[in-house]
C-alpha cells in the first residue's frame, strides 16, 4: 500500500506546470546527500484513488499536473494512480522514480524522471547530473533535462 507524508503545489518540478507534487514514502534508496531522509520510512497517509481524489477536490482547479515523488517500492500501485487520474481528470501525470532505468510504467506518465540523487553530481539542474526529466508521449520519450540547466 503506498503512504504519501505530505503534498505541495510547486512550479519547479516539471517545466510549464502548476504540480500538485506528492511525497509517498517508504522510499527503498538510500542517496547520499537526500533532502528527505524521513521517506525512506514507511510513515504517513494512504495514498489511493480515493485519498488522490480528496486531494484534487480541493487543488484541482489550480493545478496542470500532479507529480508522485517517489513510490520505487510499489511500482504497480502508482500506474494505477496514474490511470486514474488519466480516466477522471485532464491533468498530467508524472513520477519522479529514483531508478536508473526507465520505469515498466512510463506509457502510462506524461513525465518521467529518473535516477538517484548522486550529490557530486547534482541534481536536475545541474549539467553533470545523473538524473533525466522525460517527456512521455505515443510511446516515446524525450529528453528534456537541459530545461533546468540556466
Amino acid at each position: 500500500m503506498l503512504k504519501y507524508y505530505n503534498y505541495d503545489i510547486v512550479f519547479q518540478e516539471i517545466p510549464d506546470e502548476v504540480t500538485l507534487a506528492v511525497n509517498i514514502t517508504n522510499c527503498p534508496h538510500r542517496c547520499v546527500g537526500c533532502h528527505s531522509p524521513h521517506l525512506r520510512h514507511n510513515i504517513g497517509e494512504t495514498l489511493d484513488a480515493a485519498a488522490l481524489d480528496g486531494l484534487l477536490s480541493k487543488y484541482g482547479k489550480q493545478i496542470t499536473c500532479v507529480c508522485f515523488m517517489g513510490g520505487d517500492r510499489q511500482p504497480k500501485d502508482v500506474a494505477t494512480l496514474a490511470r486514474h487520474l488519466h480516466q477522471h481528470t485532464n491533468l498530467k501525470v508524472a513520477w519522479y522514480s529514483g531508478n536508473d532505468i526507465m520505469p515498466r510504467y512510463a506509457s502510462l506518465f506524461d513525465y518521467v524522471k529518473i535516477g538517484g540523487y548522486r550529490e557530486e553530481l547534482g541534481g536536475l539542474n545541474s549539467r553533470t547530473t545523473n538524473q533525466k526529466l522525460f517527456r512521455v508521449s505515443n510511446g516515446s520519450t524525450e529528453d528534456i533535462t537541459n530545461r533546468f540547466w540556466r
